[in-house]
């Protein structure tokens, strides 16, 4: 359950910062590294470090500890590893490049709407 609320926590951080495309795929069972994966994306460089700094920020002041980010400078592609959750955080063009997506295709998609519209 503790992850369930970690999800929650990161997927509401990232649509207060207008993320677009919001998707979190169950990774249990399929991957060691993470319980679940958020992926998003931004439409600026200015955008995609909003997103991640408010999923680091609301992470940490639900006494979450931030283990790793990734990319910060070229907002490129941000990966934050929140240990059971790791956030990554797109522009377009590299989140349709590198799509996450279909690479995991056999991980189940997560239910976000009471999450994001409760």
């Amino acid at each position: 359950m503790i992850n369930q609320e970690l999800l929650k926590i990161a997927v509401k951080a990232a649509d207060d910062k207008r993320a677009e495309d919001i998707v979190a795929l169950n990774m249990q069972g399929i991957s060691l590294i993470a319980d679940y994966f958020i992926i998003c994306h931004g439409n600026s460089d200015k955008q995609v470090q909003a997103i991640a700094r408010e999923i680091r920020e609301k992470a940490e002041e639900n006494g979450y500890r931030v283990k790793q980010v990734e990319g910060f400078d070229e907002a490129k592609w941000i990966l934050l590893d929140l240990g059971d959750v790791v956030a990554h955080v797109f522009q377009r063009d590299d989140r349709s490049y590198y799509n996450l997506e279909r690479l995991w295709g056999d991980a189940p998609l997560e239910d976000l709407r009471t999450v994001i519209n409760p």
